[in-house]
Parts: C-alpha cells; sequence; structure tokens
C-alpha cells in the first residue's frame, strides 16, 4: 500500500462536523439544482411555443437521458467510492488507478451509448412511446443529446464525481453549473422562432454544447491542478487494474441497475400516460420535472456527504461518520415537509409557469400534488443508499433498488392506474417511499450499532 505523501482535506477530519456537512453538500445540492433548472428551461422554453406535441417529444426523452445517470453511477460512484475510501487508507496509488479506470470506461460506455441508438432509432423510439404525433420531435431531440451527446454528458458527470471524492466539492459543482447556465442560455436562442426557431431539436443542440463546455471546465481544472490532485487520467494506469475495476463494479453495478430500473419505472410511467393524449403527456412532465426540484435536493446532499462517509468508514472514525449520517437526516426531512407543503399549495400555479394551455395545467396540478407526498420519505431511503455505496456496501444498495421498483413502484403503476385512471399514477413513488424510507431506517440503525463497520 502506498502513504499518502499529500495532505489529506481538512473538511474530511479536522472541520466541525456540521460545518463539513455543509461543505460538502451544499455545492452538490446547488450543481444538482441548476441541473434540474436547465432541465425545466427545456420544458419552459419548448412550451412557450405552445405545441403540446414538442413539449411531449422533450418529456418522452427523458428516460434516455435518465439511462445516462446508469453509466454516470456505474463509473461516477463507484470509482469515487473507491477513491474516498482509499484517502482514507492513505493508498495513494489505489485512488488515481480508480479514476482512470472509472474516466476510460466511462468514456467507452458513452460512445457506445451512442452507437447502439443510431443502429436501433426506429424499435427504440416505439419503444419510448413516441408515436406518429410526437416521433419527429422526440427523434430531433435525441439526436442532438445521444447520437452525437451522450460522450459529453456523462464524461462531465464522471468528472464531478472525482473532483468531490477528494473534497472539492465547490469546484465539481462549478464544472458542473457552468455547462448548465450555458444550456439555460442557449435555449431561447435555439428553441425559440425569434432564435433559429428549432423547437425540441433546438433544446437538444444546447444541451449538447453545454455539456461539451461543462468537459472542458474539468479537464483545464486538472491540468491546472497538476501535482496538486490525486485524480489520474493516464491510460498506463489500465495495465494492472483487475482488483480496483472490481471494486469500482461492486459499487457501480448495484448504483447503474438502480438507474436502469429508474428508466424502466419512467418507461412505464410514460407509455401508461401516452394512452390519455398529448395533452396528460405534457402534464405529467411538467409535474415530474417540478417534482424534481426537491428531488434533487435530497440527492444532492446524500451524494454531498459521501466523500466524508467513504472517508471516515474506512479509517475507523465510526462517530464521526455516524453523527455525519444523522445531522444530514434531520436536515433533509425538514426540508422536505416544508416543501411538500409548498407543492401541494402551489401546484397550479407553478405548474402553469411552462406551459399556458388550461387542459395541460389542469392535469398537471393535481399530478403535482400526488407526487410531492413521497418526498419527506424520499429523502430518508436516498440517505441510506448513499452510506452504503459511500461504504462499499454495493448488495444493500442493489437490495433497496430492486425493491423500489420491481417489488413496490411499478406494480404500483399498474394497480393505481387500473383503480384511478392517469391520476393514480402520481401515488405510486409515495407507496414504494414509505416502505423503503423504513427498511432504510432499520439498516441504518444496525449498522450504527455494530461493534465495528
Amino acid at each position: 500500500m502506498a502513504v499518502n505523501n499529500q495532505p489529506t482535506p481538512q473538511v474530511f477530519e479536522g472541520m466541525p462536523l456540521p460545518r463539513a456537512v455543509l461543505t460538502l453538500s451544499l455545492p452538490t445540492v446547488a450543481s444538482s439544482l441548476v441541473m434540474v433548472l436547465y432541465s425545466l428551461a427545456d420544458t419552459c422554453f419548448v412550451g412557450l411555443l405552445g405545441d403540446p406535441v414538442q413539449n411531449a417529444a422533450v418529456t418522452l426523452a427523458a428516460p434516455v437521458l435518465l439511462a445516462f445517470n446508469a453509466v454516470n453511477n456505474l463509473f461516477g460512484v463507484g470509482a469515487s467510492s473507491m477513491m474516498s475510501r482509499a484517502l482514507g487508507r492513505g493508498a495513494q496509488d489505489e485512488v488515481r488507478t480508480s479514476a482512470a479506470v472509472g474516466f476510460y470506461s466511462a468514456a467507452f460506455c458513452a460512445a457506445a451509448f451512442s452507437l447502439l441508438y443510431l443502429a436501433f432509432r426506429r424499435p427504440f423510439l416505439g419503444l419510448l412511446g413516441a408515436n406518429e404525433a410526437t416521433r419527429a420531435g422526440t427523434a430531433d431531440y435525441l439526436f442532438y443529446t445521444v447520437a452525437l451527446g451522450a460522450v459529453p454528458s456523462i464524461i462531465n458527470v464522471v468528472l464531478a464525481y472525482f473532483v468531490r471524492a477528494e473534497g472539492a466539492s465547490l469546484h465539481a459543482s462549478i464544472g458542473t453549473m457552468s455547462g448548465c447556465f450555458l444550456n439555460i442560455a442557449l435555449d431561447p436562442l435555439f428553441i425559440l422562432p425569434g432564435g433559429f426557431g428549432m423547437g425540441a431539436a433546438g433544446a437538444g443542440l444546447a444541451t449538447l454544447l453545454s455539456n461539451t463546455a461543462a468537459c472542458l471546465y474539468f479537464f483545464l481544472l486538472l491540468a491546472r491542478r497538476r501535482g496538486k490532485t490525486f485524480i489520474s487520467l493516464n491510460p498506463r494506469r489500465l495495465a494492472r487494474c483487475g482488483r480496483v475495476l472490481r471494486g469500482v463494479c461492486a459499487v457501480g453495478v448495484p448504483a447503474a441497475v438502480q438507474n436502469l430500473l429508474n428508466v424502466t419505472g419512467m418507461t412505464v410511467l410514460n407509455r401508461f400516460t401516452a394512452a390519455f393524449g398529448p395533452a396528460a403527456v405534457a402534464a405529467m412532465g411538467i409535474a415530474h420535472k417540478v417534482s424534481m426540484v426537491p428531488v434533487q435536493v435530497a440527492l444532492g446532499f446524500s451524494q454531498g456527504i459521501m466523500p466524508l462517509v467513504g472517508y471516515t468508514f474506512a479509517s475507523g472514525n465510526r462517530p464521526r461518520m455516524k453523527r455525519a449520517v444523522l445531522l444530514a437526516g434531520r436536515m433533509m426531512t425538514g426540508f422536505m415537509l416544508a416543501v411538500t407543503a409548498l407543492l401541494y399549495a402551489f401546484a397550479a400555479p407553478l405548474s402553469a409557469l411552462f406551459m399556458r394551455d388550461a387542459t395541460v395545467v389542469a392535469i398537471a396540478a393535481p399530478l403535482l400534488r400526488g407526487m410531492s407526498f413521497s418526498l419527506p420519505f424520499l429523502c430518508l431511503d436516498f440517505l441510506g443508499v448513499g452510506v452504503f455505496q459511500a461504504c462499499g456496501m454495493g448488495k444493500n444498495a442493489l437490495f433497496f433498488a430492486l425493491l423500489r421498483k420491481i417489488v413496490l413502484e411499478i406494480p404500483a403503476l399498474f394497480l393505481l392506474n387500473r383503480l384511478f385512471p392517469l391520476y393514480g399514477l402520481a401515488y405510486a413513488q409515495l407507496a414504494a417511499e414509505t416502505v423503503l424510507a423504513a427498511a432504510s431506517l432499520l439498516v441504518l440503525h444496525s449498522l450504527f450499532r455494530k461493534p465495528r463497520l
């Protein structure tokens, strides 16, 4: 084991715990919110066209972009978890090898993603639920975001995970947010008639350019910090990477499966919704994207503390790890209860921000209210899964992923849609997350009571 000859980031050991949790989590939350903001910007600017078909095209394409997270989590979460735990043990070579393995594996999978989409485009569009009315717009959007954009979209997120694993959460967030702000600035130029008037295709082109810019930021950051960072993109480190790759996959594969199941769940949701027409699809897209704002806060908080949890787990500092998790849980739950109340009270005006069609708003508001009830439970589920990933407990994370989608949420979609057509779909996540929150608390309680982690 090579001993780390560089100073350990203060945030992992010397910084007071509340400050350390906020230092790591707030930039991650901010970048997550900005990512949702630019996703909402796509919906908002496309919605200004007053064409539900164009808005439905962006909504139907969403599962494909969510599928990118499977690669992000496989090599971003997997490699960054290895990096943080290796830092806790002082294993410098393992940190660098983990970064190289994660980077080149993610780049290869992203390129394969693009080629597979191009080869099987027509059946793929049918699987997403695109019909004659929405097929052209969906295909145009996916051309820029997938056929051309898979590599920059995935690589910039994976590099952000690596930078965050060293404790540099602010730098990771700046890189992510710079691309998002660029996307927001380009959206009206490419989408609206006053600019290039490309509609949904313009939203895809703006996403491609912004993700490319974010990649450039991270490459320049790593070049500037050469000699001061553990992150290595040297391909020669792949020569003897078998053990590291197995460690990355032990955490990354369950995380990737979780996201693939999320894609499956969203695809099932969209196919059910598509049966009610383009207005219902557009409404579901609006409700889902508004609810994703607090979801990303919960996700950002759980991901933000992962480097701290992984480091303290590997270094044996169990009390600091336990206090960090409990503090994050209290913060997240309180915030989500407040957000649930706000979304319930202002569902209609929030939905109207994205489309002026009265029919779409009338459908979106009750859907958003139903989705909001799951948020306080969802944050506890995310926290538990984040702890499992940080500590290398991939089997626990995989169990939760299977329980969430296969056992609970997807069957609930079938049942609730039959009992309460369309509107019942909004409550499927609540049915799943209440069970998962209870399970998360039980597993974390058992983990903290163990004499040794």
